[in-house]
């Protein structure tokens, strides 16, 4: 139904999507990347990115690692081996950036998760995002978000006046426990902004490594291997088999319309939804107590009262394998939130070094009900939020909405197979 049309013996800028419009216009997009960080799957991204660059008006390339030692060198390392690869593509193709243009628009963020309030102070990531998105265009800003939210709830906080101007896609799920923070910031103070939160369609994009095949655990063997210096890279990275986790948040700026998330594209469908699940808990849990996948959950504790300033770091819940940061929110106050990314059964324990300080154990369920029910402390939504459908039928396993990613995957990796095959 729907491909990318190349024609490879003309030069031009224009790639069609057969079965819908052509691009009228370049978008102009901002990416937000934990590049470097815990997860390989951004320098995956980043190749698809930078081998279809010159459809996109490009205005930043943000390092934003909530956690992990991601930097903006991760990015520019990128960008050198696109320098090399970029004579053999723009022999077919026309209008990709210049390495330079891509370096200078690459810009330091947050490293680290922000504390309870959701932002701290500026960076030069969030700065670049507020320069970017007051711009005079008729043309909204996309901030394509590969991580955390830290820079952008930053921005945000910095200057309000930008969110009229700006459009999120946000690959949340396992990104959104990295930075509850600051999601919570932004749905609490900006709910009129325009934003799709991908949970799980993403998950439509990744491998069956599994599964032998050009278009599963074959790939890199059968259309990337010996393709340029970006191609010699890739097998550093899950060696080689697919991830590309965040890709879907590009896919779907390729297309002509990515105004209207309820329609079909590459990068997966979406409907509205108008709460984010809260769970507020003041007590430890046991297994009676069942919380929506990807919700907010809130632990609350009364203990002792400090002479220190709030939102200090001073207690740690850790949970699934990991350590979780608590904050003394003042008056003998305190609070972790924690977002779970699939559905598990789930231990916990809190302990902190303070004397008098309340420890305790507990667990709960996660159930696989996203957004689920309206409660009382959910955080209320605008008319411009998008999730993952929840049509049964678009479930792969666990995963909601999955199917409309998974659906175009073989046309996504057989046009990019072309590409590849111009760096042999």
């Amino acid at each position: 139904m729907k491909k990318l049309f190349l024609v490879f013996s003309i030069l031009t800028a224009s790639i069609t999507v057969m079965g819908q419009q052509p691009i009228p216009v370049k978008p102009r997009i901002l990416i937000s990347t934990d590049i470097g960080g815990t997860d390989p799957d951004d320098n995956q991204s980043m190749a698809h990115f930078l081998m279809y660059s010159e459809m996109f008006e490009t205005e930043g390339l943000v390092s934003s690692p909530s956690y992990g030692h991601g930097s903006k060198q991760n990015l520019l390392d990128m960008i050198d081996l696109y320098e090399k690869d970029l004579p053999k593509l723009k022999k077919y193709i026309k209008g990709f950036p210049s390495p330079d243009a891509l370096r200078a628009i690459c810009k330091q963020g947050r490293q680290g998760a922000a504390p309870f309030k959701g932002y701290t102070t500026a960076t030069e990531g969030s700065d670049w995002i507020i320069k970017c998105a007051r711009k005079e265009s008729t043309r909204p800003l996309w901030i394509l978000v590969w991580g955390g939210l830290d820079d952008l709830a930053q921005a945000l906080h910095d200057a309000p006046d930008i969110q009229n101007k700006i459009r999120v896609y946000w690959i949340g799920g396992p990104n959104k426990k990295w930075s509850t923070n600051s999601y919570v910031y932004i749905v609490e103070n900006f709910p009129n902004l325009w934003f799709i939160e991908a949970n799980a369609s993403y998950r439509g994009f990744i491998t069956n490594d599994k599964q032998p095949g050009k278009f599963n655990k074959d790939y890199y063997d059968e259309c990337i291997r010996g393709a340029g210096y970006l191609g010699k890279d890739y097998i550093k990275y899950y060696d080689g088999k697919v991830k590309m986790g965040d890709t879907p948040s590009l896919l779907y700026m390729m297309d002509g319309d990515p105004n209207n998330p309820q329609k079909e594209s590459w990068g997966g469908s979406f409907e509205k939804f108008t709460h984010s699940p809260r769970i507020i808990f003041n007590r430890s849990t046991t297994l009676k107590d069942t919380v929506p996948v990807y919700a907010i959950i809130e632990f609350r504790i009364k203990g002792p009262e400090m002479n220190i300033p709030a939102d200090s770091t001073c207690f740690t819940m850790t949970t699934d394998g990991q350590d979780w940061d608590g904050f003394y929110l003042g008056n003998g106050e305190y609070a972790v939130r924690y977002a779970p990314k699939s559905t598990a059964v789930l231990t916990y324990k809190i302990t902190s070094d303070i004397p008098g300080f309340p420890e305790q154990t507990g667990e709960f369920v996660v159930n696989n009900t996203w957004p689920g029910k309206i409660d009382a402390d959910d955080y209320k939504l605008g008319d411009y939020w998008y999730t993952d459908r929840n049509d049964a039928n678009l479930f792969e396993g666990k995963w909601q909405g999955s199917k409309t990613v998974s659906k175009w995957r073989k046309d996504v990796l057989q046009d990019w197979a072309k590409r590849w095959e111009l760096l042999k």
